[in-house]
């Protein structure tokens, strides 16, 4: 049997880190990356990666998607570009309609429907016709405050309330992610920002609510969410952004999606760059009430970078092996580490 051939499009953080990951990996092999930052375009990966080729076939980065999208040499794409489905919809949608799967890391594609069904009935439409497959996934939204909730209120009888607190580190995470989260901005910035609807802060939450509420079978009445900064009394600096003293850190995020006018899903999701300079401690809380009640502690918290990497990486064969369309995290076999050869997971 021939190795899954992935090509990845976008070769930031996230893009590179899969890199990584699948050359690690048996029974897979990069095919394509495409980027267009100019440090990268007409190089080695090999070189961008500082990573030993090994028996692997060289890879140059291209800044043309079309060279790479041949579904005899394709099997799927790794989407690594963007947070929002209508931005990205129009790269899924090529990539789909040559016949290849995809794998977004778009945060609203973890459960596009909360924000835009239409557009959510169109890729679905799209992966249908063209017999493939798409999937948006990454470690929130798309495991932690929602699967991994879902995943708990199996051993429920009764579920009453749900609370999920995610305290995290931003620094693993790349230059888009900094400029969403307002990350060395001053405060009157990113109160004009929230404004003006250009500060993004943590995207996910209305998906991730969608998806629990979906998920065991409740009408929610509406949605609401709140942003506020998180200032730093420190200089902060990680890999890709720098917080001055006075500035903003990060975003502290909550959200609330309601049940005959109280609350039944609580979100709360403070996260910072290098939180531990000021005695933060990370870590991911899931409390649920019913019966039994249910509470889950994991300190520190599930590192967003490598989490990310790890669940796109792990789905790839679930994704392949999926029936054609738009597909959620609570469709698809529940992500697992593959430490064998990846085509044994394949079907027939």
């Amino acid at each position: 049997m021939e190795n899954i051939k992935v090509v990845i499009w976008g070769f930031g953080a996230m893009g590179r880190g899969m890199a990584d990951m699948l050359l690690s990996k048996k029974g897979v092999e990069i095919k394509g990356v495409c980027d267009l930052h100019p440090d990268l375009v007409g190089k080695s990966i090999f070189n961008a990666l500082e990573s030993v080729q090994n028996n692997h076939p060289e890879v140059i980065v291209t800044s043309n998607i079309d060279e790479l999208l041949d579904k005899n040499n394709c099997d799927i794409v790794l989407l690594a570009t963007d947070s929002y489905t209508k931005k990205a919809f129009s790269k899924m949608k090529m990539i789909l309609e040559k016949g290849i799967n995809v794998i977004s890391t778009a945060e609203e594609m973890a459960y596009p429907k909360a924000q835009d069904p239409k557009l959510a009935d169109e890729l679905n439409k799209i992966a249908k016709e063209n017999s493939v497959t798409v999937l948006g996934t990454g470690i929130n939204p798309g495991f932690i405050m929602d699967l991994l909730v879902v995943a708990l209120t199996g051993a429920m009888t009764d579920v009453t309330h749900i609370e999920a607190n995610r305290v995290n580190s931003l620094s693993p995470f790349g230059p888009a992610v900094m400029e969403e989260q307002g990350v060395g901005i001053t405060v009157d910035e990113f109160n004009a920002g929230i404004e003006d609807g250009s500060l993004a802060g943590h995207v996910g939450f209305s998906e991730s609510v969608m998806m629990i509420a979906d998920a065991i079978g409740i009408k929610l009445d509406k949605f609401e969410q709140q942003m506020a900064p998180i200032v730093t009394s420190v200089d902060r600096k990680s890999k890709y952004g720098e917080a001055l003293k006075g500035n903003v850190a990060g975003v502290k995020m909550t959200g609330q999606g309601f049940v005959n006018g109280e609350v039944f899903i609580d979100m709360r999701h403070p996260q910072q760059i290098e939180p531990e300079l000021e005695g933060t401690h990370t870590g991911d809380y899931i409390n649920i009430k019913g019966i039994p009640e249910i509470h889950m502690a994991i300190t520190p918290e599930i590192d967003g970078g490598i989490g990310t990497i790890a669940v796109c990486v792990n789905m790839i064969p679930h994704v392949l092996n999926a029936r054609p369309g738009l597909k959620t995290m609570i469709d698809l076999p529940v992500p697992r580490a593959i430490m064998g050869d990846m085509r044994g997971l394949l079907e027939e």
